[in-house]
């Protein structure tokens, strides 16, 4: 399926785009996926192969996919509406309103025992949440520490067998750990984005997902952007795989009916677990491009989008994403090497492949990219049902930036 306009692309690289995402689906690696290219008011979508690793339904413009880490920019919204109305502040104190985490604790060394603290410099604030340099994170480089596997038996995480409890008793136990830096310190990835939508619930009285539709989707027209799927568009879910990293014999992580996306969650997090589609995306990201206005309503302040959307760490707070990117290229598949992260995604502080300096968005483990890019007033979104515990789905991303930028036609 193929829908173009004269978009500022050239017909013969939108032709290779294509040949490339159709030769991952051929492989048989890639079941099916959707991408969409936009520029300005034009957008391309391709809907190629299945909903399921054995054939079944179609892909279509309209599939619906588990957006995991790519919710992040999307979910920090809320944060920001609330910034740009003053309910927020960059420098509060998020105590007043996460009492959990006033009067912290510090690991003296990220491999300490849980007990093995000094008290914490300075209290937390919404500034370290932002930008996740609050003190927890999911350190990749500490898997064994006493904290991590703390954090993994606390049932803090998404992705573990169970699921993560409401927010209350998340905030509960999130409160028993101890921090593994000092506030504001480094980055670090994940939890933060789940604290902050606990934050933002409690700041307004609201649940997470039913402020971001009042605030965000609903002005978007995000109609089919929720964190489950209603049983009236089930079939549009696709099932999500994770293929054995040895074999690469699929597994079906979720199934659609019955899964985890087909009843609402207890937790409505910030880092993952919003499912939607590639034209709903769509309108979020022309809305930053377009400096936070839509269809001519105001959704964002400008300067709100330039904060979200330009770096905001310090060399120190960002060395950890720096040899995240350098160290492990070989698990990372060279995802996620872009310099620099805003507020809830990550931003190019140097030209490391096609794409520019100041191109933004994210990477989620379910196979999914969506990213846009302001010197070229680019939107472009892929999503898979495939997820990273394989190579697959990242190097067909790398595939699709590449083919991407190599058909802009201006």
């Amino acid at each position: 399926m193929m829908e173009t306009g004269n978009s500022g692309f050239s017909k013969t690289g939108l032709d290779r785009l294509r040949e490339v995402l159709a030769r991952h689906v051929d492989s048989g690696k890639i079941p099916g996926l959707v991408a969409l290219v936009g520029r300005g008011d034009e957008a391309h979508v391709e809907a190629l192969g299945t909903m399921r690793h054995d054939g079944g339904a179609p892909m279509r413009r309209d599939t619906i996919f588990r957006m995991a880490s790519t919710s992040k920019p999307v979910a920090m919204a809320a944060a920001m509406v609330l910034l740009d109305e003053c309910r927020l502040r960059l420098d509060d104190l998020v105590e007043q309103w996460l009492p959990e985490l006033a009067d912290r604790q510090v690991l003296k060394r990220i491999d300490s025992p849980l007990d093995d603290t000094v008290p914490a410099r300075r209290p937390i604030t919404v500034r370290d949440l932002l930008t996740s340099t609050f003190g927890l994170g999911m350190d990749m480089t500490a898997l064994g520490a006493p904290i991590m596997g703390a954090i993994f038996e606390r049932g803090l995480t998404p992705d573990l067998p169970e699921p993560m409890p409401g927010p209350d008793e998340w905030m509960r136990r999130l409160g028993t750990l101890p921090l593994m830096y000092q506030p504001g310190e480094r980055w670090q990835y994940q939890i933060s984005h789940d604290v902050l939508a606990v934050l933002v619930a409690r700041v307004t009285g609201q649940s997470f997902e039913a402020f971001l539709r009042e605030r965000i989707f609903d002005p978007l027209g995000m109609t089919d952007t929720a964190f489950h799927v209603p049983a009236d568009k089930i079939d549009r879910l696709p099932a999500l795989y994770a293929p054995d990293p040895q074999s690469g014999e699929f597994h079906v992580w979720d199934e659609a009916e019955g899964g985890r996306w087909s009843s609402p969650p207890a937790f409505q997090g910030g880092g993952g677990g919003l499912v939607s589609t590639v034209d709903d995306y769509h309108a979020y990201f022309r809305m930053l491009l377009n400096h936070g206005t839509y269809g001519g309503e105001r959704i964002l302040s400008r300067a709100a989008v330039e904060l979200m959307t330009t770096n905001r760490l310090t060399p120190e707070q960002n060395a950890p994403r720096t040899a995240m990117a350098r160290d492990n290229v070989h698990l990372s598949f060279g995802q996620g090497q872009h310099g620099g992260w805003g507020f809830g995604m990550a931003v190019r502080t140097y030209r490391g492949d096609y794409a520019p300096i100041g191109q933004f968005g994210w990477d989620g483990g379910s196979g999914t990219s969506t990213y846009a890019d302001p010197s070229n007033q680019l939107t472009g979104l892929l999503l898979t049902q495939v997820g990273m515990s394989v190579p697959n789905s990242a190097l067909l991303i790398h595939d699709f930036w590449t083919t991407l930028y190599q058909a802009l036609d201006d």
